[in-house]
């Protein structure tokens, strides 16, 4: 961190100084259609062009101002046609640009309405390339004072001479008004008060003041102590620093909004008292230490206060130089982000662009296709059932769904819930209906809740979610559309609260879809230097269309050539290789004394962590696993045990899981896992007991299949309409990502070596030979095949405990070397030679 340059006495003298509060005039213009590039550069070029036509006009002014007289006149007075009038303007910019320069020139600010175009150009280059040829408030600041004092002048001069001539006009009518009221207030001081405002101005613009206190301090006025000179030396390379970087160091506008802020940059930046009015915002957040709640001014009183001090005071007791040292940390990070700008990851992709929602076919008609025919004939049937069952029914009344109608039943009064529910085979019997499903009752309401699906099903399609305000104005760190509710209301979840989605759905029920609904939804809002993918697809053919954008959003290891992990060894080198980044992860967020990745990044963003000592901005990082079931089948604990780990610790340093299963049996989700993963999420399962594996509760066997799915988050259970995205829609996305520029590579995951990488045949004792080791050799011979994973699928054994049993049959002669993506050579013709090799061996 920081080094404490400012001296425990100055802190001492300043403790009962009451702090000011920092002043921030913001003008933030976050309308909606605003958020629009489009209407951003459309703006911009419009004050790049306007500032050359004003300038043009206001040129041409001074050659064509007195022809254009009468033509000014004719246009407020007569009207006239533009046509007639702008034939008989001599103004370069015709009729408009006679208007303007007469506006701006005769009847405002005269000469110094030359100074408006240079300032529109700042502005809109600012808006359309994202960089300030000169900072925007010190530009508004010298426009708006030289227009008024330039004016004066003007008028002042004028006015002193009592002949008429062309100048007469360049005053302007602003300044001839001024000239007019400080003449009868001053006199000739008039010329006194121009200097002195001019003086004024020069001071405060250029930092005067500053420069002069600084160069006070270091020559010496006062000895000081060897500590106290490292100090200012120190103090003194920061500001030059800063002010080296000032002009190359603009902050760029983000794509996504456009904000103009107007504020003094040269007061103070003390913590803001609690008296202080609404409008001034604030510009620091408390921090959990106490002493930094105490700022010094940043100014040099606190130098003068420092050298009036007797110079051999007592040094100060260890205790009181933590405050000042808290204190220094605060100011030099507040000073660099004003200087500099708050630290933008976005930056190293300024020019990507998110996808557009044009990418998205439209599947949905957005009607009803529900007729009131439909409900009134559902309605009677449920009333008839329950009526048979002698159940008296108060009230029903129906919401409909995309695919699912829900009925609301309010049952007489002495009507047992349970006697409703056993009637759900009686109902959907009646109703001649796959997919009811009874919610007795519905949590929230005094009502039990009958689910019936629709004669006509509507299809939820991805750009009828993704568009909505509800999505695109989210502010959840990560938004995930997921379809739609049975009120047909959009639902969006934030993955980063879930924290971690187990999913479960037979084959063909939408579970695919809903992957690739998860991670399309992620690509629209997070930028790729907030965001990063670990896929897992161990089927080989689902997550490949994701390869186009492994240079903007996927993580891998050093060592992989395909960003999609498809082998099952790397499967697990990469669970285990996330496990570090976890551990690395959590050892920043020690050293910055935070407790979640937000505030972790929150601080570096406002450049108060050191990037010199190991801080970096961190990525969300999203682990999408396709198929648990295959891993777990081949690798077993070596894949539940990292995951597990993973699900328990990684929620607050932003790593995510989201993991896939077509096959929810209790030995896939195993208990384990299960306990880790509050949400879950199941397309129709095949069974009831299917469904309490994945939901705790049935359900999901009854589903309708084709993206009807249930989500599970603590003790709710919401019934959804899975957004549909097809493999084309998706294809598009990424080549739309993948055709612009990226990072050099892949995001890197920390390099992980496994128990069975490095050693060699001379490294393996036999005598500490696996306990299975004789059966593996059995296997090997009697397949005559040397292959780590035939003992992995027949001994159910998992990829490094298969990989040492390999290397032990090697070292005893059984197999040969590794041959690459070929099987080892099997050395023992038979099995009669094997038992001898076997009993040679137990007997040395």
């Amino acid at each position: 961190m920081a080094q404490n340059t400012y001296k425990s006495n100055t802190f001492k003298s300043n403790q009962g100084k009451k702090p000011k509060a920092k002043r921030k005039v913001s003008l933030n213009f976050s309308l909606p259609f605003l958020k629009d590039r489009r209407v951003q550069l459309s703006v911009g070029f419009f004050l790049l062009l306007a500032s050359v036509f004003i300038f043009l006009s206001c040129f041409s002014y001074l050659f064509t101002g007195k022809a254009d007289q009468s033509v000014v006149e004719a246009f407020f007075a007569d009207g006239e046609t533009v046509q007639s009038l702008g034939r008989e303007a001599t103004n370069w910019m015709k009729l408009l640009g006679a208007l303007t320069a007469h506006k701006l020139i005769f009847s405002w600010f005269g000469i110094g309405a030359f100074l408006i175009p240079p300032f529109l150009f700042i502005l809109g280059y600012k808006i359309v390339w994202g960089k300030a040829l000169m900072k925007l408030t010190r530009a508004f600041a010298a426009t708006t004072f030289f227009l008024v004092w330039i004016s004066l002048l003007m008028g002042s001069m004028i006015k002193s001479d009592d002949s008429v001539s062309e100048w007469s006009f360049y005053s302007g009518g602003l300044g001839y008004e001024l000239s007019l009221f400080f003449d009868s207030l001053l006199g000739y001081g008039t010329i006194l008060f121009l200097a002195f405002t001019l003086l004024v101005f020069t001071i405060f613009f250029f930092n005067i003041t500053e420069v002069l206190s600084l160069k006070k301090a270091t020559k010496g006025v006062v000895p000081v102590s060897d500590t106290d000179k490292d100090s200012v030396v120190e103090e003194q390379e920061v500001e030059d620093s800063l002010e080296a970087d000032e002009e190359g160091e603009e902050d760029m506008d983000d794509s996504e909004s456009w904000v103009v802020s107007i504020k003094d940059e040269d007061e103070q930046t003390e913590e803001p008292e609690e008296e202080l009015a609404q409008p001034i915002k604030l510009n620091t957040e408390p921090e959990p230490v106490e002493p930094v709640e105490e700022e010094t001014e940043e100014d040099d009183k606190s130098l003068e206060l420092d050298v009036q001090e007797p110079v051999n005071k007592p040094k100060p007791k260890p205790q009181e130089a933590e405050p000042a040292f808290e204190v220094e940390i605060k100011e030099a990070s507040d000073k660099l982000v004003e200087k500099a700008g708050h630290y933008d990851p976005t930056l190293d992709l300024a020019k990507f662009q998110f996808p557009t929602v044009d990418l998205l076919n439209e599947y949905s008609t957005g009607k009803i296709q529900v007729t009131k025919d439909e409900l009134q004939q559902n309605k009677d049937k449920i009333v008839e059932t329950l009526t048979n069952f002698k159940i008296g029914i108060a009230s029903i009344k129906a919401t409909i769904g995309p695919t699912v109608t829900l009925y609301e039943i309010v049952p007489e009064a002495g009507v047992k819930i349970s006697k409703i529910k056993n009637l759900e085979d009686d109902i959907a019997l009646s109703l001649a209906a796959l997919g009811i499903r009874i919610i007795a009752p519905i949590p929230g309401k005094g009502t039990i809740g009958i689910e019936v699906p629709n004669k006509n099903k509507e299809m939820v399609s991805m750009r009828s979610v993704i568009s909505t305000d509800k999505f695109m104005n989210s502010d959840m760190a990560l938004p995930v559309a997921l379809g739609k509710t049975i009120s047909n209301e959009v639902f969006v979840a934030d993955l980063a609260k879930m924290p971690h989605l187990l999913m479960a759905g037979a084959t063909g029920q939408g579970k695919s879809v809903g992957l690739n609904v998860i991670l399309a939804s992620l690509l629209y809002k997070k930028h790729p230097s907030q965001l990063k993918f670990v896929l897992v697809d161990p089927k080989k053919v689902e997550l490949t269309l994701f390869n186009k954008i492994e240079r903007h959003y996927l993580a891998k290891l050093p060592d992989n050539e395909e960003p999609i992990i498809t082998d099952t060894k790397k499967v697990i080198y990469t669970l285990n290789s996330l496990c570090i980044e976890m551990d690395q992860r959590y050892d920043l967020l020690k050293d910055a004394a935070c407790r979640n990745i937000k505030e972790y990044n929150k601080k570096f963003i406002d450049r108060r962590l050191n990037p010199e000592k190991g801080h970096r901005f961190l990525p969300y990082i999203v682990l999408v696993i396709d198929e648990l079931a295959d891993l777990m089948m081949t690798a077993g604990k070596e894949v539940e045990t990292p995951i597990a780990r993973l699900a328990q610790l990684a929620r607050a340093i932003g790593i995510h899981l989201v993991v896939a299963t077509q096959r929810p049996s209790v030995n896939v989700i195993t208990g384990i896992i299960k306990a880790n993963f509050p949400a879950r999420l199941s397309f129709r399962v095949t069974s009831k007991v299917d469904s309490r594996t994945i939901l705790d509760a049935g359900g999901a066997d009854q589903l309708i299949g084709q993206g009807d799915m249930l989500l599970s988050m603590g003790s709710e259970i919401t019934r959804l309409q899975c957004a549909f995205v097809d493999t084309p829609e998706v294809d598009e996305i990424c080549e739309f990502i993948g055709s612009q520029k990226g990072y050099e590579s892949a995001y890197l995951l920390p390099e992980y070596v496994g128990e069975d990488e490095g050693g060699s045949k001379a490294d393996v004792d036999l005598s500490e030979r696996d306990v299975l080791f004789d059966e593996a050799a059995r296997l090997i011979v009697a397949h005559q095949q040397g292959s780590t994973s035939l003992i992995q699928r027949k001994l159910k054994l998992g990829y490094n405990r298969a990989g040492r049993l390999i290397d032990q049959l090697e070292a005893a002669g059984i197999v040969g070397p590794f041959e690459g993506s070929k099987a080892r050579e099997v050395l023992i013709p038979d099995e009669y030679s094997l038992e001898q090799l076997l009993n040679n061996l137990d007997s040395n």
